[in-house]
């Protein structure tokens, strides 16, 4: 596309304590192919030198703007407020966490996706997960699906290919339609507001690897990962768009499935010895939906995996017995 003819976009990095990654960060996008937008760094009262990082390359590059909040704010909140200064004018948006960054031509390939087709919404793409290719799944050369298609895909457990807000294209309009954008309630609401968005909108997709997210540490993903919190999102996702997505039949079916699997899930850590801290989180989140696992159930769960760690136990017994 030439310059003047192509359309605004607003790139957005909320940033915390994030200086051993923030120049790779900011590099790829101001070397994207794509040259018609704005980058807006919304700086989280760091207390590295974040802030200096991003000064640096705004001293350099008049389409960097730089916003600090006054006042510390919780992730979802930052990610909200990040999101809410935008330019009126852009006409897509794209997230870029701190720590990960965008292939040269990503913004270029998801706008391309997006004009051609006014029905798309939310543009994905393959992505670089550390070390290995994922958000795969939908068939070539496929590159528009219904996004009430794609939801059902999910909720009936096909691959999830949405990502994180690194990994997706948004149309500005579906942020300034909504005073929120984010759940600040959910520590997955990027994968919730995708739900929510494609209930009027389709899905667009590159088949191209396009982004990079590093696990570290310090992120939200190494959380989830500690305390499996995807395990019960799976089950708070279907029931607040099962019913939107799918029949009552198909709805029923999978809620079962996903509460059996999550039960037998709880019980084979009960016998890890997983922390305290595993168990008070999950207690607080079945409180928070409502959802009640008997004695019963649990009890029967608890003889299944004593059995299953009996019969392992007897076949390991017999592979040693072979082996010497």
């Amino acid at each position: 596309m030439a310059l003047k003819s192509e359309p605004f976009v607003s790139v957005v990095t909320p940033v915390y304590n994030t200086e051993k990654y923030l120049a790779e960060c900011i590099e790829s996008v101001v070397n994207q192919t794509y040259q018609n937008l704005e980058y807006l760094i919304v700086n989280n009262c760091s207390t590295d030198s974040s802030l200096e990082i991003a000064q640096h390359y705004a001293r350099g590059d008049k389409r960097i703007r730089i916003c600090n909040n006054e006042t510390f704010l919780d992730l979802m909140q930052n990610w909200n407020h990040a999101v809410s200064l935008i330019s009126p004018e852009s006409k897509y948006c794209k997230v870029v966490h701190a720590d990960d960054w965008l292939f040269p031509e990503c913004i270029a390939r998801m706008v391309e996706i997006a004009e051609g087709n006014p029905s798309v919404g939310v543009v994905g793409a393959y992505r670089l997960d550390e070390d290995r290719v994922n958000l795969d799944g939908l068939p070539y050369p496929s590159t528009v699906v219904s996004g009430h298609k794609m939801c059902r895909w999910s909720l009936l457990g096909g691959p999830y290919i949405f990502g994180s807000p690194t990994s997706i294209l948004l149309r500005s309009n579906l942020i300034r339609k909504r005073r929120r954008f984010y759940n600040e309630s959910n520590i997955h609401a990027d994968k919730e507001i995708c739900f929510e968005v494609l209930k009027d909108v389709d899905f667009g997709f590159v088949h191209q690897v396009l982004t990079f997210t590093r696990r570290h540490n310090e992120t939200v993903s190494t959380f989830s990962r500690r305390f499996d919190t995807y395990a019960i999102d799976n089950i708070a996702i279907l029931k607040k768009y099962g019913p939107v997505y799918l029949d009552a039949d198909e709805y029923q079916k999978r809620l079962s499935q996903l509460k059996r699997g999550y039960t037998k899930y709880l019980v084979k850590n009960i016998f890890d010895f997983r922390e305290k801290a595993f168990f008070e989180y999950h207690k607080k989140a079945l409180n928070k939906m409502d959802f009640r696992i008997s004695v019963v159930t649990l009890l029967k769960y608890s003889l299944l995996e004593l059995l299953d760690l009996k019969s392992n136990a007897k076949r390991i017994r017999s592979m040693i017995t072979k082996v010497h």
